[in-house]
């Protein structure tokens, strides 16, 4: 009894052993280092460096507001995605009925999410274009030419139009998890309230909501998590212009550690990046589990 129970542990510490190594080389190490790099003025190139203490944290809090710009940018991410979440619900009930083509529709909203996140930005460069785009060329062919913007120019109206390209590509693949989880629920409770004489609204108020409680939890998650990490759409489409105007916290990070050579200061504001992240979840999880 004893050897099986030997052979047992021995087998459970092999399978535990690759992933707990590669969460320690490439996640546990690199965050620490993060930190201590944190603390000092190091550019990235030289051998040595200083520990110059909370010096970089000072500075991204006193003396620099391209970072808070960024941030609120990250913010229009947020409040956009965050808006996507009842709609999606709605198209996912839509789609999780017996309509005719639902399939074909399930594809086509999925779609945008298995597309490359570099090719979906030079998409929508050419299509919201000032010059020859095409979505001011629809304007103009529609008659509407008092609606042409210059939508990656205008420092007001750009971050919700790359907000929009985000949206346009992450919603597809959360309609595909609300279809998943209306699947789930069982179709007694629909019909009986049908037999109450429960209508449409009624019906997605309490029975769908609260039957795919859950996935809409892991949904805001994602959510909530990607648009504070956003990078590829503004570095493709705009690289962060017109003057800064539509740069991210991840995208000013980025051109912090190598366009600037401030590595220390990168990293102090990937540390805050992760405080924010963390905290964001918490609050996430209290006020979510509260309302469930």
């Amino acid at each position: 009894m004893n050897s099986i129970l030997r052979q047992k542990q021995l087998t459970l510490i092999c399978f535990l052993f690759l992933p707990t190594a590669l969460m320690l080389m490439f996640v546990a190490y690199p965050s620490l280092k993060l930190i201590q790099q944190s603390f000092t003025d190091w550019n990235g190139v030289s051998k040595s460096f200083n520990y110059i203490g909370l010096a970089n944290y000072y500075e991204i809090f006193t003396n620099a507001p391209e970072v808070w710009i960024s941030l609120k940018n990250n913010f229009v991410y947020m409040f956009m995605h965050l808006a996507s979440v009842p709609v999606a619900i709605f198209i996912a009930v839509l789609l999780s009925s017996k309509i005719k083509g639902s399939q074909f529709f399930k594809l086509t909203v999925f779609l945008p999410y298995i597309l490359n996140g570099v090719a979906v930005a030079y998409l929508f460069s050419y299509f919201f274009s000032p010059v020859g785009g095409t979505f001011n060329g629809l304007l103009e062919l529609f008659h509407l030419e008092s609606l042409i913007q210059g939508w990656l120019s205008d420092e007001r109206i750009v971050n919700f139009t790359l907000a929009f390209v985000s949206v346009w590509r992450f919603t597809g693949f959360h309609i595909v998890l609300y279809v998943a989880g209306i699947l789930s629920i069982p179709s007694d409770l629909y019909e009986a309230a049908e037999l109450d004489g429960a209508g449409f609204l009624q019906k997605i108020r309490y029975i769908t909501i609260p039957g795919i409680w859950t996935v809409i939890q892991i949904t805001v998650f994602l959510h909530l998590n990607g648009t504070l990490q956003t990078f590829d759409i503004p570095f493709v489409m705009t690289n962060g212009g017109p003057a800064g105007a539509s740069s991210t916290f991840s995208l000013y990070s980025i051109q912090m550690a190598f366009q600037y050579n401030q590595m220390g200061m990168a990293s102090a504001m990937g540390v805050i990046l992760l405080i924010m992240i963390i905290g964001i979840i918490f609050l996430q999880n209290k006020l979510m589990d509260r309302k469930g």
